[in-house]
């Protein structure tokens, strides 16, 4: 994964923020839930800023490389700082385009990202798979998650020549893989709730055999 230019400079980790100060907040935040006439509506913060499949320098994949921008409401800023791991995922989907009927799902795959933040190392850790990279700030980190780069979405031999076939990617946080507490919390509160919008990624004639 490569770090992306320009990084965005975050706060320094508090010297002590209590894991049990965070879960108090989302166990208040639950609690309002129960009286809450309606959930909170989701809030798109992130946007796919570029996005483009190539076919890979060796072997019959193709590859998405794509650049987001977002940031970390403050509240899931505290929550890594605390020592709470987030996960983001990127879903690629490719659709065969059919005139008589709805488009044909093709492939959908997705990539997770584990940001979590160590305080005896005092550094910051994203995961992709079983590799793990260590950045001195989560300005860096962040700047690496936003970029994804040579990611084998399929295989061009999945492709029919002829055929008219569109991509989409999107990245979101993943609520599910949050503490307990702090999924009930992502029901109502909108910081927790961090996703894009889906876009359109072209699947050029040079992909097709």
């Amino acid at each position: 994964m490569a770090c992306a230019a320009g990084l965005v400079l975050a706060r320094a980790a508090p010297a002590a923020t209590p894991l049990r100060r965070l879960l108090a907040a989302a166990l208040l935040t639950a609690g309002a839930l129960l009286g809450a006439v309606a959930p909170a509506t989701a809030v798109e913060r992130i946007e796919v800023v570029s996005a483009q499949l190539r076919p890979a320098d060796e072997g019959d994949g193709v590859e998405l490389d794509a650049v987001f921008d977002f940031d970390l409401p403050w509240t899931l800023e505290d929550a890594v700082n605390g020592g709470v791991p987030l996960y983001f995922v990127v879903e690629f989907e490719l659709y065969r385009s059919r005139w008589y009927w709805f488009d044909e799902r093709r492939v959908a795959t997705s990539l997770t990202y584990r940001l979590s933040y160590s305080p005896l190392t005092r550094q910051y850790r994203l995961a992709r798979g079983t590799l793990a990279l260590p950045f001195d700030s989560l300005g860096a980190a962040l700047a690496s998650l936003r970029r994804v780069s040579r990611w084998t979405v399929f295989e061009r031999s999945q492709l029919a020549p002829g055929t008219k076939y569109e991509g989409w990617v999107r990245m979101r946080l993943d609520t599910a893989q949050l503490p307990r507490p702090f999924q009930l919390g992502a029901l109502t509160s909108r910081d927790w709730t961090l996703t894009s919008e889906w876009r359109n990624v072209p699947v050029g004639p040079e992909l097709l055999r």
